[in-house]
């Protein structure tokens, strides 16, 4: 299901002058690139993987559709489709079943729906009498400083108390960024909680009265969103862009790994890189690329690695706080299965796993369930995650043993019998950025290089947001500074 753009026709030493180059391929860079080339730019890509999308990659055998990365987004901005018009795939788009509206958390190994409503709320067993009551105070409990950093662990416990933290909040987390809440920090992962606490002085008053901002924005919380995919699966989008960056007489090559960039006396930039060679040893070809400006759409550590070559304090300590940033460790179990064989009704969303329950995966999305087109009604996909900062070391075992886990927690917890159809296993060492304390510090530092390197832009999840709808606003944000500063060279 792979769209392959050519590699286009760079020789290794390239003296023309693009107007901007954007390293990296996943959706973030693309995103960025498509909005440029739409505003007239000439824009070439380069990618060290063979194929664009970054992690965003579909699958269909057996006459199933699966994710190797994530499995929809979230429509939180009409900017998504606003894209998606664009690129001519608004038809394309799939949004989730009406029974995807309902999630279920493990409590004492059973799947509870998640409380939607107040009503749900206050009748779920989810929750205890005492933790249920004491939202009712809630409302009047002081913001903390806005100096402080504090965890996400930490105002939960502080606001909602320690059973809505261990049985709403870490699952939660764990099925977002796979992360730990006493890591991360609230105001950089979850800015927009901590605005509610220090605007309306609390969560539930800041909920009733930002309603009317929120619709105002066109925006929809994270709660309220409907989740999107395609038909054909996520792959769709980023094929699309890549294919509407390379019609716009730009260039998306993939197999070319930066190494450095340097700037001249005229504000120009050079790109230094990598070709990979056809038995992907060291002897690929070096490339060499000239453009006013430069976007590192990479993850962290290899956007560290590029920004060390311009040899200055400023960029070693950006290059050092993105090397700070860490990453949770994701493989995904995706395995497709004969419907008889499975008791539970997959009658929504999928499943987290809080740590308490003691399980060795962070959930399960019911895949098939989710949206239409996936399978039949005789088979399901289901998509289990395992590892992040919870357990480190387990994305790093072999397939047979990650096929062990996730078959024995799924016997357990949805009454699967038996062994799959086919098993893929999708491994990710450096699956999701995590904003741990400290955060917003480190991007502050990242930031300062640019004062010193007009023409110097970053735009990658790990700032700004993790989601899509983030990735998708981040772009734009980027791809409109780009714009101004290249119109601004030009008149210069």
């Amino acid at each position: 299901m792979e769209t392959t753009i050519n590699p286009g026709t760079a020789v290794t030493n390239s003296k023309a002058m693009d107007d901007v180059i954007v390293v990296g391929a996943g959706v973030s860079g693309l995103i960025t690139a498509y909005r440029l080339v739409k505003k007239g730019l000439r824009v070439r890509v380069l990618e060290a993987a063979p194929r664009t999308g970054g992690v965003i990659a579909s699958g269909r055998g057996d006459g199933m559709l699966w994710e190797s990365g994530p499995n929809s987004g979230m429509d939180t901005t009409p900017l998504i489709n606003e894209l998606l018009d664009a690129l001519g795939i608004r038809e394309q788009r799939t949004d989730a079943r009406k029974i995807a509206d309902r999630r279920f958390i493990v409590r004492s190994g059973q799947l509870v729906p998640l409380p939607m409503s107040g009503y749900a709320f206050f009748s779920t067993p989810l929750f205890s009498a005492g933790t249920k009551l004491g939202l009712l105070r809630e409302p009047f409990i002081a913001r903390s400083s806005p100096e402080i950093d504090e965890s996400v662990a930490a105002f939960v416990r502080r606001r909602l108390g320690t059973e809505f933290l261990d049985y709403a909040i870490e699952p939660f987390v764990a099925g977002i960024f796979a992360g730990d809440p006493e890591q991360l920090s609230v105001q950089a992962a979850f800015p927009k909680l901590f605005a509610l606490e220090q605007r309306y002085g609390g969560l539930i008053r800041g909920m009733i009265l930002g309603a009317r901002e929120r619709k105002q924005q066109r925006e929809k919380s994270k709660n309220n969103a409907k989740s999107f995919s395609f038909n054909d699966g996520m792959q769709t989008l980023t094929d699309a862009l890549a294919r509407g960056i390379a019609a716009e007489n730009s260039v998306v090559e993939t197999g070319v790994r930066v190494a450095a960039i340097a700037r001249d006396a005229r504000g120009c930039w050079t790109v230094h890189g990598k070709r990979s060679s056809v038995n992907n040893d060291e002897q690929g070809d070096k490339v060499m690329y000239c453009a006013s400006s430069v976007i590192l759409a990479t993850p962290a550590d290899a956007a560290a690695t590029i920004l060390a070559s311009l040899k200055t304090p400023v960029a070693d300590d950006a290059a050092q706080a993105l090397r700070n940033i860490p990453y949770a460790p994701v493989s995904i179990v995706i395995s497709g299965w004969q419907r008889e064989t499975i008791t539970h009704p997959l009658d929504g969303f999928g499943f987290l796993v809080p740590r308490k329950e003691n399980a060795h995966i962070l959930g399960t999305l019911f895949s098939s369930s989710m949206f239409d087109h996936r399978a039949d009604e005789k088979h399901v996909v289901l998509t289990t995650f395992i590892g992040g900062m919870r357990q480190p070391d387990l994305p790093g075992y072999d397939d047979a043993v990650l096929q062990e886990i996730a078959a024995r927690d799924l016997a357990s917890l949805i009454g699967v019998r038996g062994t799959p159809l086919w098993t893929k296993i999708s491994r990710h060492p450096r699956a999701i950025p995590q904003y741990t304390l400290g955060h917003l510090g480190r991007v502050h530092r990242i930031d300062a290089v640019r004062a010193q390197a007009p023409g110097l832009f970053f735009c990658a999840n790990w700032r700004g947001g993790i989601s899509l709808g983030d990735c998708v606003k981040s772009a734009h944000l980027t791809a409109d500074e780009v714009g101004a500063f290249t119109a601004s060279r030009q008149t210069s």
